[in-house]
């Protein structure tokens, strides 16, 4: 008997066997133990996590002979032929090769006959989203209201392209990405079945391969058994996937850890004798930052994959967390860039000098601002692990912020320095300024100059006084804000001037700019306010005219406006954002200043 590949010999049978997809298995058992099996489905995913093979196993559970069942026999003539792939009334349809519209009209034509054999006529349609748009409309009106017998199984990878009228007549189940541990320990079960010796570190080597997909990694476990002779080891994985040894990788970042470039580059050198792709080797060294990272935070979720949970807990106690994800995030961003470089290995080489010159900001300098990673002013070799870091003494910069020191003295630059230092040592000295002044002597004077005041909302005068009962002395905008509106008829209240006001009415001008505010509800609400402020019954009149004066609206727009040229008059006036413009050619963007409350 011919060969028979394991991801065809090792098919789940029935849905206990399944790997995974449980979300899926949990809602087809049960519309099948309960009878309530929708006329068609689409099952969506990446290639091989199972689309296809539960539509199978779906299609052998309707057609048991022993009645629709979440757990067919597997021994009736029924699931025989379907796991032979024989059964007659189990049509299976490759869209890709049958995009016609023709060849889904010829389909259809049978529709309408009773099964043959079976209890249920199942068209398994592979690759759907390959079909025609003739084609989808002719399937619409059979998919909506097929005959009692029918039942559809639709498979794709891209349901993107499935028009909504196809996705509004299934239940659509979206099938996940295996996750390495999974794909792992279905092969060590596999190959204990199989009788075939193994690695376990090369197990994992071919389920990260696998990216999400069983089918993926059973043919990559063919391959290498087929290359090892029968036997699945880590080195003959490694080289037939072309990946490097873990211990390589391990000795590269230990390497780095010290931060010495001869063995660094010397590893570089030994490595490149492999001919790798360096893509790939930069993933490698990419994945052992995380690992390490995460074992600094939690050391118990380091599983032992690669073999190497020892040594990945060692070199998390010779990095520095800041360090770490510096690191991490200067990798990242070669990988991405790698293909830009002229030569693979050249742009790999520069990663590992990005890493060697540069470092996180020690707590408490001023030559930079944020988390800035600053040059390495040492490159002396450490054979030894650095110690933690300590916390910096606490800088000098606060000092100049008393009265009587010179500022500029502080934030003096030294001899020789660029533009861009002294700008950032101003702004250094202007931030430390600020935060060494006590929250409650902080007085409008006293502030950055870059912060401008915030004067108080002026108070137009009404255009007539007020008669009782509204107090003489209380203006329009006090009303507005005692009458607790909101929405709508506080703007229209806000864009109203206050006339006069007698024993039985209030008269109000309203700005004609402002008349789409008033409505019947929004007038009422106000009318209410109103009289809820007066404590009596009330007429009340808006005119719509002209105001003789400022409304409150208008009184706000001003104060804003006002408020807003004093924020950048003060902020074209400050000596750091001066030297900003200088030194950078910059441009203050007027629209993006924000006055401060105080």
């Amino acid at each position: 008997m011919s060969y028979q590949v394991l991801a065809r010999k090792w098919r789940p049978r029935n849905f206990s066997e399944m790997v995974g997809q449980e979300h899926v298995l949990r809602a087809l058992i049960n519309a099948l133990d309960n009878d309530r099996v929708h006329h068609a489905f689409l099952f969506t995913g990446t290639r091989g996590v199972g689309k296809t093979t539960i539509a199978r196993i779906l299609a052998k559970s309707l057609n048991c002979e022993q009645g629709v069942t979440s757990t067919p026999c597997g021994e009736c003539a029924a699931c025989t032929e379907i796991d032979e792939g024989r059964f007659i009334d189990l049509i299976e349809v490759d869209a890709a090769s049958r995009t016609k519209v023709e060849d889904t009209r010829e389909l259809l034509e049978n529709v309408q006959y009773a099964p043959t054999r079976g209890r249920y006529k199942v068209y398994l349609v592979d690759e759907v989203h390959m079909l025609s748009n003739h084609s989808f409309n002719a399937l619409l009106k059979t998919l909506e209201e097929p005959p009692p017998h029918v039942k559809f199984l639709l498979a794709t990878t891209d349901p993107q392209k499935l028009p909504v009228t196809i996705l509004s007549r299934c239940l659509q189940f979206n099938l996940k990405r295996l996750p390495v541990s999974r794909i792992g320990g279905y092969l060590e079960l596999l190959l204990g079945k199989e009788a075939i010796n193994f690695d376990q570190p090369a197990l994992g080597l071919l389920a990260r391969a696998a990216d999400g997909s069983m089918r993926d990694a059973l043919s990559l476990l063919d391959q290498a058994i087929a290359f090892g002779g029968g036997i699945v080891s880590e080195a003959e994985t490694r080289a037939m996937l072309g990946t490097i040894e873990q211990e390589h990788v391990i000795e590269l970042v230990s390497a780095l850890a010290d931060q010495d470039p001869q063995p660094i580059f010397a590893k570089v050198e030994q490595l490149s004798e492999f001919s790798p792709d360096y893509a790939g080797l930069l993933n490698e060294v990419i994945t052992l930052l995380h690992r390490i990272a995460l074992a600094q935070t939690i050391p118990e979720a380091i599983d032992d994959t690669y073999g190497d949970r020892d040594a990945v807990i060692e070199l998390a106690n010779r990095f520095d967390a800041e360090e770490l994800q510096l690191y991490y995030q200067i990798a990242l961003i070669g990988r991405r860039d790698l293909p830009l470089a002229p030569v693979a290995r050249s742009g790999f080489e520069m990663v590992l000098l990005r890493m060697l010159a540069f470092s996180p900001e020690e707590s408490g300098t001023t030559s930079g601002g944020g988390d800035r990673p600053v040059a390495r002013r040492e490159a002396a070799p450490r054979s030894t692990p650095r110690p933690a870091r300590t916390e910096a003494a606490p800088s000098a910069a606060p000092a100049a912020s008393q009265p009587g020191v010179n500022r500029e003295a502080v934030s003096e630059p030294t001899e020789g320095s660029s533009p861009i230092s002294r700008a950032r040592s101003a702004l250094s000295a202007a931030t430390a300024q600020k935060a060494a002044q006590p929250a409650a002597e902080k007085r409008p004077s006293e502030a950055p100059v870059y912060q401008a005041p915030v004067a108080e909302p002026e108070t137009p005068p009404a255009a007539t006084a007020a008669k009782a009962p509204l107090p003489p002395e209380c203006s329009w905008p006090d009303v507005v804000t005692a009458l607790g509106l909101s929405g709508a008829s506080v703007h229209l209240a806000n864009n109203c001037l206050f006339v006069e006001a007698d024993q039985s009415s209030v008269t109000l001008q309203l700005d004609p700019a402002a008349e789409h505010l008033r409505s019947q509800s929004v007038e009422q609400r106000l009318h209410k306010g109103l009289e809820n402020y007066l404590g009596k019954s009330t007429r009340l009149v808006i005119k719509v005219e002209k105001p003789v004066a400022e409304t409150p609206a208008q009184a706000q727009v001003r104060n804003r406006e006002e408020r807003h040229q004093a924020a950048v008059e003060s902020m074209q006036k400050d000596i750091n954002v001066k030297e900003i413009v200088d030194v950078f050619d910059a441009t203050l963007h007027q629209d993006s200043v924000r006055p401060i409350d105080y």
